[in-house]
């Protein structure tokens, strides 16, 4: 009994929950409720260690919530279409269900393997029709609702994938799965209006509490709301005008030129007859898609030769470009370049021989005409360039003047001169009201955020249920004839989406008139499905997709753990999907997750064979600070850690570590090592050493045995002074440990259990009540141990004499009285520096205090005879002695 056989008790107890059903969930109105959720994984093949950490942290929350009395939700599901299974099916000719599904059930082995408390029984996986039905049932209703609709839009397109990605898809410029650079193109596709709830979104940011705070920011960039101006430049010689939204209108007087986006109608339209033109938009396209590749290309343009008359003064005249940093995406994909405040239109203007014309200043320089701006030296210029809008006072673009009161301003749009200064802000109120008078513009508010794309041109996803007939236009799939389901019978060897080739399955009648018509070959973007997940996961097998009951009872989520990688992707969209589902009366909630922890990634060294090739762990020897391959004895190179990847094959493999050192051991470290939102160093000694401590408890408890009394035995009157010293760090150890896995400190509350357990191995049972403290020590042990080491602790419960698994037993309680020291340690000073300390009474008189402190002998010396003028005590810290 000296070892502990990890691999018989592992299967006894996972076998015995699934006989119990410990883990399954019920609505019971009657106890509180708490669902605790790991994003859903993708079933891409087998686990390693690194993704298993985020599903560990969740099963200590679930075992947590369940052992201090909540009814329990803690659900497992696959988020299975998606790309990679196409890939797949390409490359190993097998078709990705066949793919999929064996994937899912490899992993879903794997999961079961480190005893994760799932409700099995509510497992989905979102390829399968009886999921997507629900999904083609609500976009319908979106479409009613006016929530979704379809347009011809430019996209972002990769050539690889030969698919649709969102902006949010889009990661420097390149595909987020395949990492081609990402192109443009002009495709007609289907949106979902998330813009209608921008302001919802942002606002509705302030009340997450329970969110880290980089991830609500993150999102509220992301959306962008922005405060401004919609202002039209009339062209010359047409009717129209071209119109730009900004967010610095005071700055309007400063413009030398306006520019569009190579997206922009007006760049079509110009470059029809302008090969020139035409090929130079071309080649914008071409371009990185992502802020930073735009913001750090070279600032390029060519001339529309459009000309448009400025909005305030109609004898000003500026000429229209075409400029590779101007997105279509934002604003109205124009601008006009102010170049004597902004680096970019600087930039461009020099690098086009035009205008910059300054109108703003640093607070108290003088006013300077744009001879004097365009004489001085480049270092000097700088501070007009980019004065800061909190320290520059505009005093040229629109002339202020005061009523006789000094209360009101007003403009006067017949000169560029100002006889005073205004703040920015107030410069900004004018111009705006300028342009409204004139009709040239308007306040507006505008969102970085756009529309969301949910078209995707391929196979493995859910099918978009809509007809189009040439009669009738577009036709919604009627509700008794969902789901529409993939076909079986595709063939991938042609380029482009199976379905749009397949000889029948797009091929049928309209619904409304009976003629020939077509089903939409696109399918959704797979964000579609893990934005409602969370919500079929309280009602899996109702017919109606989410029960209102059920979804009222456990939504929202109350601990969501993921990856802080779906900050913006999947948690924006699954904000707007459960407000677009409460819309349409699927259920009662505004935000899914109420509490979201971001787990940081498990890594590991990388090792290089000298062809270059990758190695994994097992196949390199450590020699000091060298490796070699174990094949052969070559030198390897070691590398820095890195994020586990099966890539750089940095992985350790999840079932060779549960059969060499159980499961338990590894959640122990997985949890014990680090923060649970830092990244943690999976070792060769990390692993040995969590091993180390199964063993230790084990034995801990096995051989204590003999000295317990039985279990449930009273409480004696009187116990000995270890004992009692016992009990004070019992209980100011679970006391520690609740606060712990309150506040996700996972690694501080093992480090508790660790000092616990120490000091249980070095009482020795002797005296009064010592046996019944021995017992209350080890049982509060194994309970605080039981989410992170679920299998030990149900092994050592049982051999504690417990019937009840710890599984179904309550969360220990501790006692307030034995938490509080009865003394504690004083820091004594001189003049604010420290000369001892000393262990007082808690709470001891003030008189007392300052008569210890002075009757010490650090502080005689200190003193050195001196007069003490003045004593201040900071009860149960700080006496400090002023001479």
């Amino acid at each position: 009994m000296a070892r502990y056989n990890f691999r018989e008790t592992e299967a006894k107890w996972q076998a015995e929950w699934a006989r119990r059903g410990s883990f399954t969930a019920t609505e019971d109105p009657g106890r509180p409720k708490y669902y605790v959720l790991e994003m859903f994984p993708y079933p891409s093949g087998r686990l390693h260690v690194g993704h298993v950490r985020n599903y560990a942290i969740g099963d200590v929350v679930a075992r947590y919530r369940r052992a201090k009395g909540f009814n329990v939700l803690h659900p497992m599901g696959w988020d299975a279409f998606g790309l990679p299974a196409e890939n797949a099916a390409i490359a190993n000719k097998v078709h990705p269900a066949d793919w999929t599904f064996e994937n899912i059930r490899v992993m879903r082995e794997q999961l079961k393997l480190i005893g994760l408390s799932y409700d099995w029984d509510r497992e989905v996986a979102t390829c399968t029709p009886d999921y997507y039905r629900h999904e083609q049932r609500m976009f319908l209703d979106f479409l009613k609702a006016g929530l979704a609709y379809r347009k011809e839009s430019w996209v972002n397109w990769d050539p690889v994938e030969n698919t649709v990605l969102a902006n949010e898809q889009v990661i420097e410029g390149r595909g987020w799965r395949s990492g081609a650079l990402v192109e443009k193109r002009q495709l007609t596709q289907w949106f979902l209006r998330i813009t209608e709830y921008a302001d919802e979104l942002i606002d509705a940011l302030k009340g997450l509490d329970r969110w880290p705070e980089r991830v609500r920011l993150m999102q509220e960039n992301w959306i962008g709301r922005s405060v401004g101006a919609t202002v039209r430049f009339p062209f010359e010689g047409r009717a129209d005008s071209l119109e730009v939204f900004t967010t610095r209108p005071d700055t309007l007087f400063g413009a030398s030129f306006c520019a569009i986006s190579p997206d922009h109608p007006l760049a079509d339209e110009a470059g029809a007859g302008n090969a020139e033109l035409a090929e130079f938009i071309a080649e914008c396209r071409r371009m990185g898609t992502s802020e930073e590749a735009i913001e750090t290309a070279e600032k390029r343009g060519m001339d529309t030769g459009l000309r448009v008359v400025h909005p305030l003064d109609p004898s000003i005249v500026l000429p229209v470009y075409v400029a590779n940093f101007v997105l279509m995406d934002y604003g109205t994909g124009a601008i006009f370049g102010c170049p004597a405040h902004d680096q970019r239109d600087l930039d461009f203007a020099r690098k086009y021989g035009l205008a910059v014309k300054p109108v703003l200043w640093p607070e108290g320089s003088g006013v300077l005409t744009d001879e004097a701006y365009a004489g001085l030296p480049e270092s000097e210029r700088a501070a007009f360039d980019r004065a800061p809008e909190q320290d520059g006072r505009l005093h040229v673009s629109v002339t202020a003047y005061s009523d006789t009161d000094g209360g009101t301003y007003g403009y006067d749009l017949g000169s560029l001169t100002d006889g005073r200064s205004l703040s920015v802000s107030k410069a900004k109120d004018i111009a705006i009201a300028a342009v409204e008078e004139r009709g040239a513009g308007e306040a507006t508010v505008r969102y970085r955020l756009r529309d969301w794309g949910v078209s995707r041109q391929r196979y493995w996803g859910c099918p978009i249920p809509i007809i189009h007939c040439d009669s009738c236009g577009m036709v919604p799939v009627p509700e008794d004839q969902l789901p529409v389901e993939l076909p079986r019978d595709v063939s991938f060897d042609r380029p482009g989406n199976p379905l749009d080739h397949h000889p029948t399955w797009k091929h049928v009648a309209c619904p409304t008139c009976g003629g020939k018509a077509t089903r939409e070959t696109d399918t959704f973007d797979t964000f579609f499905e893990s934005s409602w997940y969370f919500a079929r996961f309280c009602s899996p097998h109702a017919e109606e997709g989410l029960d209102g009951a059920a979804v009222d009872y456990w939504m929202p989520v109350d601990q969501y753990i993921g990856g802080i990688e779906h900050a913006v992707l999947h948690l924006l969209y699954s904000r707007f999907f459960t407000r677009a589902l409460r819309h349409c009366g699927y259920l009662g909630v505004d935000e899914p997750f109420a509490g979201l922890m971001t787990q940081g990634m498990v890594v590991h060294e990388t090792y290089r064979a000298p062809d270059g090739t990758w190695l994994y762990p097992e196949e390199v020897e450590l020699q000091g600070d060298a490796a070699v391959r174990l094949s052969d004895g070559a030198a390897v190179e070691r590398g820095r850690l890195e994020k586990m990847s099966k890539s750089k094959k940095n992985v350790v493999g999840l079932e060779h570590v549960v059969e060499s050192y159980g499961a338990d051991t590894a959640r122990l470290l997985l949890l014990s090592d680090s923060p649970p939102e830092r990244d943690l160093e999976w070792t060769d000694a990390g692993i040995e050493g969590a091993w180390r401590y199964a063993n230790r408890l084990w034995r801990l408890v096995d051989d204590g045995l003999a000295a317990l009394p039985p279990a449930g035995a009273p409480k004696p009157d009187r116990f000995s002074q270890p004992a009692q010293a016992l009990r004070s760090k019992v209980h100011k150890t679970i006391q520690g440990v609740d606060e712990d896995l309150e506040n996700f400190r996972l690694n501080r509350a093992v480090a508790r259990i660790r000092e616990l357990t120490n000091a249980i191995g070095e009482f020795t049972p002797a005296g009064d009540g010592d046996g019944w403290a021995y017992r209350e020590a080890l049982e509060a042990s194994v309970l605080l141990i039981g989410p992170i080491m679920p299998h030990l602790a149900e092994e050592l419960w049982q051999a504690l004499g417990h019937a009840a698994p710890v599984s179904e037993s309550p969360w220990p309680a501790f006692d307030p009285a034995l938490t509080v020291d009865d003394t504690v340690t004083v820091a004594i000073q001189v003049n604010g520096k420290l000369r001892t300390t000393l262990a007082l009474p808690r709470d001891v008189a003030r008189d007392i205090a300052e008569r210890t402190a002075l009757d010490d002998p650090s502080v005689q010396r200190a003193l050195d005879g001196s007069t003490v003028r003045k004593v201040i005590v900071v009860p149960n810290r700080v006496v400090n002695l002023v001479v």
